[in-house]
């Protein structure tokens, strides 16, 4: 596949990253020629310095020939007419655009994006992403890790074993004969840094973070045989009051009457804007790193803080003070890939990062065959994919222990009509059945390559 990015900044470059390492044709485009040198030094890519939104940029980056054009760079306006241009002039098939101004992604302009205004097929928002992904954390604050699949029927989740998990040294394989009626499936164990996916004869130790899949409904359960049992968080403090911010705070109003939330933000007029649009959270004007003014929101009897401004460091340090001033829970935006290891051994387990979930959200886009969705885990390590099966799928009429199944991937579960299956052995994968499964990066080509062929070439 041949893609032209706009845009080399973090975004940029990890879609970049994901891309040429799985041998696709990349070419990026930035102002900057400094940041065009850094990924053209590291990656196999070809690089151009320009305008991403002018039409000799883009013919010299070969979006004539290109398959999608993905426009990340920080400016939507640049963004939306990279798209326009490439439709109009070079009739790329795919166009895809970060728009991050809420105000172009009001439900009244709607049309916006269509084909006869301005021809964006897929619109990205990160703070919606990010910001629904701390809702969902909100609602398992003993999960570090949470995206939803199948129309949010299933649910992917990442949970810390401590020292006093019940199920530590257990086998995998006992789990079932200890928890018969039990709707989970562990899919990937990341140990010491070290990712993998577990056989059945393997126990997990204290320390792991294992990602499970599981039915909406058994999360909780779940969870809590995993030694985290902790309720909602219902008193919650926001550090941060830009668009990530504002808009957890708006939907937890709106979902959750019973929450109590406070916000602080450093900008006064900011501060005043939100306090207007905003009915019940409390605004508080100040530095989330100004130990005053998180007294002042009694950040010592939340049960989550929330450190979302535009600054990592911030984030980290909000959240190490609000802990030393009793807060039960800390959940921290990061956008540099280099902080989550330096986080978690300051003891901050749950962040979101932008980033990845972007680039989350672009590979759904760009993965072949019939895929629905796709979440990239632990720093690209491994994704899980969610792809649904034709007649012609080679995983489609055998029972799943005749499988021919490669290492380096597991099943987590099956969608058929609405309804969450097990994949035990002797259970038949069906025409359009969704397929929920995780594979390390190593092995997605050949994930990607078996609902291919199976869909597109038979």
């Amino acid at each position: 596949m041949k893609v032209v990015i706009c845009g080399a900044g973090q975004v940029g470059f990890g879609i970049a990253e994901r891309l040429a390492a799985e041998q696709n044709d990349v070419s990026i485009i930035d102002t900057s020629p400094r940041l065009i040198q850094a990924v053209t030094d590291t990656l196999d890519v070809r690089g151009f310095v320009g305008h991403g939104s002018h039409p000799d940029v883009l013919e010299r980056a070969g979006l004539e020939a290109a398959d999608m054009l993905i426009a990340v760079t920080l400016h939507d306006e640049v963004n939306m007419v990279a798209c326009q241009v490439g439709h109009a002039l070079f009739d790329v098939p795919t166009k895809i655009a970060r728009v991050r101004a809420q105000s172009y992604l009001h439900g009244h302009w709607r049309d916006l994006f269509s084909r006869d205004h301005l021809p964006i097929d897929v619109v990205i928002s990160p703070e919606i992403e990010v910001g629904e992904m701390v809702l969902r954390r909100l609602s398992l604050p003993g999960a570090v890790d949470t995206v939803s699949f199948a129309e949010g029927a299933a649910v992917v989740v990442g949970v810390r074993c401590a020292d006093d998990c019940p199920v530590l040294d257990t086998p995998l394989r006992q789990l079932t004969d200890l928890f018969p009626d039990l709707r989970a499936v562990v899919v990937a164990v990341n140990r010491k840094g070290r990712v993998f996916v577990p056989r059945s004869a393997d126990a997990l130790i204290a320390g792991d973070l294992v990602y499970f899949v599981a039915g909406t409904d058994q999360v909780t359960r779940t969870l809590s045989i995993f030694g985290h049992d902790e309720p909602p968080a219902q008193r919650v403090v926001i550090g941060g009051g830009g668009n990530i911010g504002l808009y957890v705070a708006r939907e937890l109003e709106r979902r959750n009457p019973r929450a109590r939330v406070k916000l602080i933000e450093e900008n006064a007029e900011r501060a005043e804007a939100i306090a207007q649009e905003l009915s019940k959270t409390v605004v508080l004007r100040g530095s989330a790193l100004d130990r005053l003014i998180l007294e002042e929101a009694a950040v010592g009897d939340a049960d989550m803080m929330i450190a979302v401004t535009n600054d990592d460091r911030v984030n980290i340090l909000s959240c190490l003070l609000s802990r030393e001033l009793g807060a039960h829970g800390m959940l921290s935006l990061l956008n540099d890939p280099n902080y989550p290891a330096f986080a978690r051994g300051l003891g901050i387990d749950a962040y979101v990062n932008p980033r990845q979930i972007t680039v989350s959200k672009i590979l759904q886009y760009v993965r072949k065959g019939r895929i629905r969705g796709v979440h990239s885990l632990l720093n690209g390590a491994g994704e899980v994919i969610e792809a649904e099966a034709l007649e012609t799928s080679p995983l489609v009429g055998k029972p799943l222990r005749k499988l021919d199944l490669f290492d380096g991937m597991r099943i987590g579960a099956i969608m058929r009509g609405g309804q969450l299956i097990l994949p035990r052995g002797d259970v038949v994968i069906h025409a359009r059945d969704r397929v929920i499964l995780f594979a390390l990066a190593d092995r997605v080509k050949r994930v990607e390559q078996m609902f291919r062929v199976s869909l597109e070439f038979f």
